[in-house]
C-alpha cells in the first residue's frame, strides 16, 4: 500500500511534471532512485518527494552562487593586476611581496583587501629522523626539566585526523635553540624534510568603522558565516 499523492499537476497530453526530477515514460511520471530504478512517482512517499525536491532547489541557488563567487573572484584578481600592471607602468616599480602577497587600502584606511599566496608544503622522510633524535634527547634530559618543550614535541608530532602533522606547532619547535649538538641536527632534518609542492592564492576582504578601529572580516565562507 502506498502513500496518496496529489497528481493533480500532471496534465494527460504528455504531461507537465511539476515534481522536479520526475521524468515521463509513456505518459506516466517516475522518479529514478538511487539504485538507477524507475519507481512510479505514486509509489514515492510524500516525505521523500518533499526532500527531494528540498535538496534539488538548496542545490540549485548553491550551483547559482559557486558561479557568481567564482566570477567575482576572477574579477577581484583581474582588478588587483591591472592596478599592479599601472603601477608597474607609471612608476617602474611593482606593488606587493616577493611571493605575490599585497594588501590595498581604501583612501579612509576603513576599507582593504588582501591578496596572500601560501606555500603548499609536504614533509619527507627526514622528518621521521628527526622525530628520533629529539625522542632521544628527551629521554637523556632530566625528565622534570623541559616539560614546556615536551609539550611541544608532543603537539608537534600529535598527527589530525588527515595524518597530517601540526605545522604551526612545527614552525614554533623550530624556533626553540638548544645547543646540543644532537638537537641542532634534528632541527636541520627538519628543515631538510619540507618540500614545497606548490602554492594557493587566498584573497580576503576587511572593513572598519574607524582609523583606529579593529578590522572585520567580510565573509564569504559558508562554514564560517
Amino acid at each position: 500500500m502506498t502513500d496518496d499523492i496529489d497528481t493533480s499537476g500532471y496534465a494527460d497530453d504528455g504531461i507537465t511534471l511539476t515534481q522536479p526530477g520526475a521524468i515521463d515514460v509513456n505518459g506516466q511520471p517516475y522518479m529514478r532512485d538511487a539504485k538507477g530504478s524507475l519507481v512510479p512517482l505514486e509509489a514515492v512517499k510524500p516525505t521523500d518527494l518533499l526532500m527531494d525536491e528540498t535538496v534539488r532547489k538548496i542545490v540549485d541557488f548553491a550551483r547559482d552562487l559557486s558561479d557568481q563567487i567564482a566570477r567575482f573572484r576572477g574579477h577581484t584578481f583581474e582588478d588587483v593586476n591591472a592596478f599592479q600592471a599601472l603601477i608597474a607602468q607609471e612608476y617602474g616599480a611593482s606593488v606587493g611581496g616577493a611571493k605575490g602577497n599585497i594588501t590595498l587600502t581604501t583612501f579612509d584606511g576603513l576599507q582593504k583587501v588582501q591578496v596572500q599566496v601560501a606555500d603548499l608544503i609536504e614533509f619527507g622522510p627526514e622528518l621521521q629522523a628527526a622525530k628520533g633524535i629529539i625522542d632521544e634527547c628527551l629521554t637523556e634530559w632530566a625528565s622534570d626539566s623541559r616539560t614546556e618543550l615536551r609539550a611541544l614535541v608532543n603537539r608537534v608530532f600529535s598527527v589530525d585526523k588527515t595524518g597530517q602533522i601540526n605545522r604551526a606547532e612545527l614552525f614554533m619547535l623550530l624556533r626553540v635553540e638548544i645547543d646540543d649538538q644532537r638537537w641542532q641536527q634534528a632541527m636541520a632534518a627538519i628543515r631538510d624534510s619540507i618540500r614545497i609542492i606548490g602554492s594557493k592564492t587566498y584573497v580576503r576582504f576587511y572593513e572598519r568603522d574607524a582609523a583606529d578601529a579593529k578590522w572585520r572580516a567580510i565573509t564569504i565562507d559558508l562554514a564560517a558565516a
